[in-house]
């Protein structure tokens, strides 16, 4: 008789075993599932925050940061890329924000409009304009000397960045009245008379010039601007064609410098 109670006893511990079993193996699924809900809402928060964190805020302030730097100069930085790549045709407020990375209305609560954006852009490339400059003057030891290495460097920034050049001095397009672009662009003009004025050996005040002086500049601005568009234009190929071997776009410049301050031909 007591094997026969047995029977079923052993039946309901078999039993219990395999419910308990499956209770198991159901609540480590659950575990897992839960895990992977919650790394899922954590990736989900965190795209969310980073989002939040790069796209501008109203209101925000001009030095909060973005990115590498301020997002007024991350968009100025953006800004200068799309003008050497796609010239000033290409340049937009869609543009720059689509380069930065940005939503489409940045740019305009930085800037205000397109002129606002490419009058600020033009101050920067003044002030790497006139850096260039005083580094080629202090190369010099004379000034005639100076006076070359100025021309050249004038040309050589061109050269280099042929979209901010052109920028600079498409005066339709820029806000004058923007304190930042009207400091850099009346220390270029004040550079530019400085230079006229140690080549003819007097004080000239930008303010106020003579009609001689006035002259002097517009001379010597006309030489080598003139000469820095037919170059980026690719108008000067065909002189440098038929010019002795050897002769470079500096060499070029040189001997038109030289001829201009010297009042003499050069290899006469």
């Amino acid at each position: 008789m007591r094997i026969e109670r047995a029977a079923p006893t052993v039946k309901r511990n078999l039993y219990s075993v395999k419910m308990a079993t499956y209770i198991a193996e159901m609540a480590r699924k659950s575990q897992v599932a839960r895990a992977r809900t919650r790394r899922a809402a954590s990736k989900i928060a965190a795209s969310r925050e980073v989002r939040k964190r790069s796209a501008p805020r109203a209101g925000a302030s001009e030095d909060a940061p973005y990115h590498h730097g301020a997002l007024h100069d991350a968009l100025l930085e953006a800004a200068e890329r799309v003008l050497e790549r796609d010239g000033l045709s290409g340049l937009t407020l869609r543009a720059v924000a689509r380069e930065a990375g940005v939503s489409h209305a940045a740019p305009t609560h930085h800037f205000g409009d397109l002129t606002g954006l490419v009058s600020e852009l033009a101050a920067i490339g003044f002030r790497q304009f006139n850096r260039a400059m005083e580094v080629a003057i202090a190369a010099g030891n004379s000034p005639v000397e100076r006076a070359l290495a100025k021309a050249k460097a004038y040309v050589a920034y061109a050269r280099a960045h042929p979209g901010m050049y052109g920028l600079m001095f498409r005066t339709e397009r820029l806000d004058y009245s923007r304190p930042s672009l009207h400091e850099a662009a009346e220390a270029s003009f004040a550079g530019l008379a400085g230079a006229v004025g140690a080549n003819r050996q007097e004080e000239i005040a930008k303010d106020k010039l003579t009609l001689d002086q006035a002259a002097a500049i517009a001379r010597a601005w006309s030489l080598v601007h003139g000469f820095t568009m037919l170059l980026l234009d690719n108008r000067l190929s065909d002189i440098l064609e038929r010019a002795p071997k050897g002769t470079t776009v500096e060499t070029l410049l040189e001997a038109m410098l030289k001829a201009t301050i010297m009042g003499k031909p050069q290899g006469s």
